[in-house]
């Protein structure tokens, strides 16, 4: 603890705290427990698990009687602090009514001269301490015994009740400014949307169309991709189901006229159509061909590390399905629409049958066509296409017919050139955010540090100094009978 301030005093706070453990009945009886409100109210550590109220009334669920007479739980009296003392230790609450808790619980009983917000406060600020005491293997636990040698800062009366009130003062807005930063994240998600529902759609490069010296035609685009596979042979029709029509139904009319609508199979380059790839990658091994599943980029981003490797022999049943730098793959099973660009060390490996490589023509900016499969619009149309009840997929006929709204390779680099310089300055404002929230977070331990030094509200020295007041709270303790503490509903 920091340096004592004037007329304060150190203690454990078994030393003027009454330390109760909870109770559980038999899990397996449904007969012990009842709904919120139906019964005894009773508290898990769950139950405080990301709650940010200083006063709880009640748990997930409530004992019955029965359950409640069956096990070593008791009512805690109002203005308890009931601290999580079992995976977790140390989140704590104040009893906002006669409460009972599980065994995962030492519960905290103080005097009436002790404020019960002043208390909460400082068991907050302990809470690394309690845990770093916690012992055990298969979870830590923070033993009665030792419960009761946890440190409480022994302040005069009448101040606690004045950092008790400066400290719901501060940390309300401390609360108030979590809760306005919390909601940029999200405001960011829709701002890049945005961005792309606007790259989509043409509005994004409308004054740069406008102020165009000379601008191509995006139909002569289209007609050099169909032609380019033409001359390969054309689109070989394969197994693949009929796409879901009423599924792709974007229209030239959501476009600028001198824009057109491509189908996923034209925008690919010829000798390598869309395609799924292993079905059965057989045991890992150790040295083999990576392979991507579905599971390897989670959010759009590649993890390198969960790779997993297969045979030469069952790479080479689906060379078909062979990756190259730049290779576009997307999720067609499970999660179907998540999609990653192939960096150079995957160059050569395979792929699942969950996923779809999509190699992109020459023709075409692949990263622009990156930024319209992740377009809402083209997810919706994506999502409208899958089926299935137990695996969700959408069929690779589904995914050749996807529609890409198809501008010319010129206003193509633009809008990518956009959306990237829009996306930085949307990662730029994201990682501001994120350093605002770790100061913030930082911020109400650091308050509760300054409550606790005696820093936080003026002292006054015609207070009771806090060791008249311990010697007072220890001569009640003597005199009072614990059994008065906590203790067991009436029948």
């Amino acid at each position: 603890m920091s340096e004592l301030p004037n007329g304060w005093v150190d203690i454990a706070i078994g030393e003027i705290s009454d330390v109760i453990a909870g109770g559980t009945p038999k899990a397996n009886d449904a007969s012990n427990f009842a709904l919120p409100g139906k019964g005894i109210a009773w508290l898990t550590p769950a139950d405080l698990s990301g709650y940010k109220q200083k006063e709880i009334s009640k748990g997930s669920r409530d004992l019955s009687q029965k359950g409640y007479d069956s096990c070593s739980a008791k009512l805690m009296p109002k203005g308890s602090l009931l601290f999580s003392s079992r995976a977790p230790i140390g989140y704590v609450a104040l009893a906002a009514n006669e409460i009972s808790t599980n065994q995962g619980f030492k519960s905290f009983v103080f005097p009436a001269e002790v404020d019960p917000t002043y208390a909460f406060f400082f068991l907050k600020s302990i809470r690394e301490l309690a845990d770093s005491l916690g012992t055990g293997t298969t979870f830590k636990e923070l033993s009665g015994t030792t419960a009761k040698t946890l440190p409480f800062r022994l302040a005069p009366t009448n101040e606690q009740i004045r950092i008790a009130k400066k400290l719901d003062e501060l940390l309300a807005q401390v609360d108030t400014l979590k809760a306005r930063i919390d909601t940029i994240p999200a405001l960011l998600k829709r701002f890049r949307q945005s961005v792309l529902a606007a790259a989509v759609s043409g509005q994004l490069t409308e004054e740069w169309r406008a102020s165009a010296i000379t601008l191509g035609s995006a139909h002569q685009l289209h007609q050099q991709l169909k032609e380019s596979h033409e001359a390969e042979g054309g689109h070989a029709r394969g197994n693949a189901s009929n796409p879901t029509e009423e599924a792709h139904d974007l229209s030239p009319s959501d476009l600028p006229e001198c824009w057109d609508i491509a189908e996923m199979r034209d925008i690919c380059a010829p000798g390598r159509p869309i395609t799924y790839g292993i079905l059965k990658p057989g045991p890992e091994l150790e040295e083999g061909v990576p392979y991507i599943r579905v599971a390897d980029f989670p959010g759009n981003k590649l993890n390198p590390a969960n790779i997993k490797k297969t045979s030469p022999e069952i790479d080479l049943q689906f060379k078909r399905a062979r990756l190259i730098t730049g290779d576009l793959l997307l999720s067609i099973r499970g999660s179907v629409g998540r999609l990653i660009k192939i960096p150079e060390a995957l160059e050569g490996a395979n792929i699942t049958q969950d996923t779809a490589r999509l190699s992109i023509s020459p023709l075409v900016s692949t990263t622009f066509i990156y930024w319209v499969l992740l377009a809402d619009s083209t997810q919706r149309r994506m999502k409208n296409a899958t089926r299935g009840v137990a695996v969700r997929g959408i069929n690779i006929g589904d995914v050749r017919a996807i529609q890409i709204p198809l501008p010319t390779l010129e206003e193509q680099t633009e809008v990518v050139r956009r959306v990237e310089q829009l996306f930085a300055f949307a990662d730029q404002v994201e990682a501001k955010v994120a350093s605002a929230k770790t100061r913030i977070d930082h911020l109400t331990q650091s308050i509760l540090a300054k409550a606790f030094r005696g820093e936080l509200v003026p002292q006054d020295p015609n207070d009771e100094p806090a060791s008249v007041l311990l010697e007072r709270i220890k001569a009640e303790r003597t005199a009072a009978p614990k059994a008065n503490r906590g203790r067991k509903a009436s029948a």
